[in-house]
């Protein structure tokens, strides 16, 4: 038997979760849970990264008191943002950007100028997004150029490490998030970097997922009265580990969705494929694949309608959001879910309104209607998205593979297995916290490879699979073409 800690953080919660690996299944035993989100100051958004280093804390502490001797703590985060650290000090610099805040929109247009989003797709395979750190990274330089002088960053989930006693090295599936790895040699694309302007000296040293991360501070041991416990780095972009999680079956293709805030639709290949769509990105993942995903927004959608509509006095939980789309017409109106204005946070309800009304679809519509046109949209996004996919790879998947927290929503995965026309495996929940805690048990020797990973996966949790209703099927049919013309497609 063997207890790992994860410590799984999303872009508006964290947790802790312990995992117990016994004879081929794992147990999760959440010890913490805490909300995670931006906060604003001086008109931009940042991560409170001290407060998150105390949830860690907090986090351990927790898990330490249920009695179990752990084996090993990883950390997995969303991908993209970073920390700067002063390198003989290792203390942060300043308080780290959230990857909603404004300021790289403008380095992106100015780097377009110069470099081709067409050319930077060929050089890293990266979907260009103005949130990628390589936009963050030019737009923090102009605006703080003394952070670059002795000076290194480490993403966001390797700053965290750092906190309990990690090391300066960067996880290799994080930093293909970047928009600065070359990826084919899994390194840092030196010649772009030099072409952009950005000292080399603040890039630290890449590591692949499964490698050990240090142990625990003396600090920490002291402070906690616990024996040193090694740190490892598992897949620490949350999707890598999600897809990690992913109970692929044993036979035929199969594509997948880690969805959680963001919906990340994709397959796992071998290589990195640069002559392929410009929308579909190639990130590492575990044991030397390529997560091959395109970016749609997901849960953040829907969590941003309730936070206005609870902020006006409604009180409305996630089921009742559900229960008010199954009570509104199906496919009356749609959105393109990674329109611009949808994606930082605001009047979300406003905003949807707006793009339907400026998309002739009519002028008033309900709280229901809002919500229900949510719910066909992403549904028929996904399809459009696999059906892109698919094209691209040359390849017809059998079912749809959909992990993480998004799972919860059955209304989604119904409607989802109907626009597609194939089934949805929906499962597990806590896919981030089990990929990552299964490749501790990798790096640990518990397991031997990634297909081993998979089967506990099958034996540990109940999956769920949703078949297409055909009525529901045929209505998605019939208004396709009208939804990827109104979604820009």
């Amino acid at each position: 038997m063997k207890n790992f800690l994860a410590f799984d953080l999303g872009a508006s919660s964290g947790r802790a979760i312990i995992g117990t690996l016994d004879n081929g299944k794992l147990a999760l035993k959440e010890v913490h849970r805490f909300h995670n989100g931006p906060i604003e100051k001086d008109g931009s958004f940042f991560w409170d990264y001290p407060r998150l280093c105390g949830e860690l804390k907090t986090g351990l502490k927790n898990a330490l008191a249920t009695g179990v001797k752990l084996d090993g703590i990883s950390i997995d985060t969303w991908g993209v943002d970073y920390v700067f650290f002063d390198r003989n000090t290792k203390k942060e610099l300043r308080m780290p950007y959230n990857y909603r805040d404004e300021r790289s929109v403008k380095a992106a247009e100015k780097l377009w100028q110069q470099i081709s989003p067409s050319e930077l797709y060929k050089l890293t395979g990266i979907q260009c997004m103005t949130l990628n750190t390589i936009y963050q990274l030019l737009a923090h330089k102009e605006a703080h150029p003394e952070d670059f002088e002795n000076s290194c960053f480490l993403p966001i989930a390797d700053a965290l490490a750092l906190s309990l006693g990690g090391d300066f090295t960067a996880e290799y599936t994080f930093c293909s998030t970047t928009n600065l790895l070359d990826p084919a040699a899994c390194r840092w694309h030196w010649e772009l970097i030099d072409r952009i302007g950005l000292p080399r000296s603040i890039f630290p040293e890449i590591v692949p997922p499964g490698s050990s991360n240090g142990m625990l501070s003396a600090e920490i041991c002291r402070e906690l009265g616990c024996a040193p416990i090694r740190i490892f780095k598992c897949g620490s972009h949350d999707t890598a580990s999600a897809v990690a999680a992913v109970p692929a079956p044993e036979t035929g293709s199969w594509a997948y969705i880690s969805a959680g805030t963001w919906a990340l639709l994709g397959a796992e290949i071998d290589k990195p494929m640069l002559s392929g769509a410009e929308y579909i990105t190639n990130e590492g993942g575990v044991d030397g694949k390529i997560r091959y995903l395109t970016n749609i927004m997901g849960s953040w959608l829907f969590q941003e309608l309730r936070r206005v509509w609870n902020e006006e006095g409604k009180n409305l939980s996630f089921n009742d959001m559900e229960q008010m789309a199954r009570s509104s017409a199906p496919c009356a109106y749609f959105i393109n879910p990674n329109s611009a204005e949808f994606a930082v946070p605001g009047d979300m309800p406003g905003n949807i309104r707006a793009f339907l009304r400026r998309t002739g679809q009519g002028e008033e519509f309900s709280d229901a209607q809002v919500v229900r046109t949510v719910y066909d949209s992403l549904a028929l996004y996904f399809r459009s998205k696999l059906e892109m996919l698919e094209q691209t790879l040359g390849t017809k998947y059998a079912c749809l593979n959909v992990v993480g927290g998004g799972t919860k929503d059955g209304f989604l995965m119904e409607l989802t297995s109907c626009a597609l026309r194939r089934p949805v495996i929906a499962g597990p929940v806590e896919a981030t916290a089990t990929g990552n805690i299964l490749v501790q048990a990798l790096a640990n020797g518990d397991l031997p490879d990634l297909d081993a990973v998979r089967e506990v996966v099958r034996n540990s949790f109940e999956l769920k699979t949703f078949e297409p209703d055909t009525e529901m099927a045929e209505k998605y049919d019939s208004v396709i073409s009208k939804f990827n013309t109104i979604a820009g497609k």
